[in-house]
C-alpha cells in the first residue's frame, strides 16, 4: 500500500474510533437514565463500532509486514480478513442484539424518563458522526482522485475504507431513526414507537453489514486487481513492439498489493536474450508506471 493510501486509510480509522468511543459513552448514560431500548440498541452499536475499528487498523497494520518464508506473498490479505470480521460483528453484535433489544421492549414495555435527554445526546452524536462520516469521505477523496464516488465505490480493492464508510453510513442512518422514534414515544407516550425504533436500527445495520460482507468476502477469496490497474497493465505491455499477442493476463489484489501473472508471443526472429531483456524491461516499466504491482510473472510462448 502506498504511503499516502495507508496514512489516508489510518487516519479514516482514527476519525471513526474518536468519534464513536464518545458517542458511546454518551449513548450509554443517556440509556440507563432513560430507559430507552433505541438508545441502548445504539449505545451498543457505537461501542460495537469503536471495536471495530481496532481490527481495522489491526489488519491495516498487518498487511504491510514483510514476506516471509511462511508467507512469500506477505501478508497483505490480513487487512480483508480482520474487515470481514468487523463485517460480521456489525451484523451480529450491532443488529441482531437491536433488533432483540427491539423485540423486547415491545414485549415488555417500559416507561421512558427524561426523553429530552436521549434526544441532546442522539444530536450531539449526528453532529459527531457527521463528521466522522466527512473525514471519511475526504480521505477516500484523496485516494479516488478524479474517479466518479460511486464508480469508486464499485471497484475499490481497499476493505478498510469501505468498512468505515458503511459504518459511519450506518451510525448516521441509525441516529436518525433513533431520534425520530424517541421523539414520537415521548411526544405520544407510547412506548411502542421506542421498541419499533430499535428494530429498524438493526434492519439497518443488517442490510449494510450483509453488502460489506458480501464486498469483502469477494476480496477475502481472491479479486482482479482495479480496472485501472488492469488498464495500465495492458497499456503498458502494449508499448512493447516485440510483442505481438497478449494471449492473456491475470491480476490478483494481495492485500494493498497486485499480482500479474502474463502470457505472451514474441514475434518471430527474435532470440532468447533479447526476449529475456524485453521481458526484464517490461517489469521495470510496469512497476514504474503502477507502484503497487509488487508480483509480475512474465511467459513467453508460442501458443496459449
Amino acid at each position: 500500500m502506498s504511503s499516502s493510501t495507508h496514512d489516508s486509510t489510518a487516519r479514516a480509522i482514527l476519525y471513526a474510533f474518536v468519534a464513536n468511543s464518545g458517542i458511546a459513552i454518551a449513548k450509554s448514560w443517556a440509556a440507563w437514565l432513560t430507559g430507552s431500548g433505541s438508545m441502548l440498541a445504539e449505545a451498543i452499536h457505537s461501542f460495537a463500532d469503536a471495536g471495530n475499528q481496532v481490527l481495522l487498523y489491526l489488519g491495516l497494520r498487518q498487511s504491510t509486514r514483510a514476506a516471509d518464508e511462511e508467507h512469500p506473498l506477505g501478508y497483505g490479505k490480513s487487512s480483508y480478513f480482520w474487515s470481514f470480521i468487523v463485517a460480521v460483528l456489525l451484523f451480529s453484535v450491532g443488529g441482531l442484539f437491536s433488533m432483540y433489544e427491539g423485540v423486547h421492549k415491545y414485549l415488555h414495555p417500559e416507561p421512558l424518563s427524561q426523553a429530552w435527554v436521549a434526544l441532546v445526546v442522539l444530536g450531539l452524536a449526528l453532529v459527531l458522526e457527521t463528521f466522522s462520516l466527512l473525514g471519511c469521505l475526504r480521505e477516500i477523496r484523496h485516494i479516488r482522485g478524479e474517479r466518479p464516488f460511486f464508480e469508486w465505490l464499485q471497484h475499490t480493492r481497499n476493505a478498510e475504507l469501505t468498512v468505515v464508510l458503511g459504518e459511519d453510513t450506518a451510525a448516521l442512518l441509525g441516529l436518525v431513526l433513533a431520534f425520530m422514534f424517541v421523539s414520537l414515544a415521548a411526544i405520544t407516550g407510547n412506548t411502542t414507537y421506542d421498541a419499533i425504533g430499535s428494530i429498524c436500527i438493526g434492519v439497518v445495520l443488517i442490510v449494510i453489514s450483509v453488502f460489506l460482507t458480501i464486498r469483502v468476502h469477494a476480496l477475502l477469496v481472491g479479486r482482479s486487481a482495479d480496472p485501472d490497474i488492469r488498464e495500465a497493465i495492458d497499456q503498458v505491455i502494449s508499448e512493447v513492439e516485440e510483442i505481438e499477442q497478449v494471449y492473456n493476463t491475470i491480476t490478483i489484489q494481495y492485500g494493498p498489493d497486485t499480482m500479474l501473472a502474463a502470457k505472451i508471443r514474441f514475434r518471430k526472429g527474435l532470440d532468447l536474450a533479447t526476449a529475456v531483456a524485453r521481458i526484464n524491461e517490461l517489469e521495470v516499466a510496469l512497476k514504474n508506471r503502477i507502484p503497487k504491482l509488487r508480483w509480475s510473472f512474465i511467459e513467453p510462448d508460442f501458443d496459449d
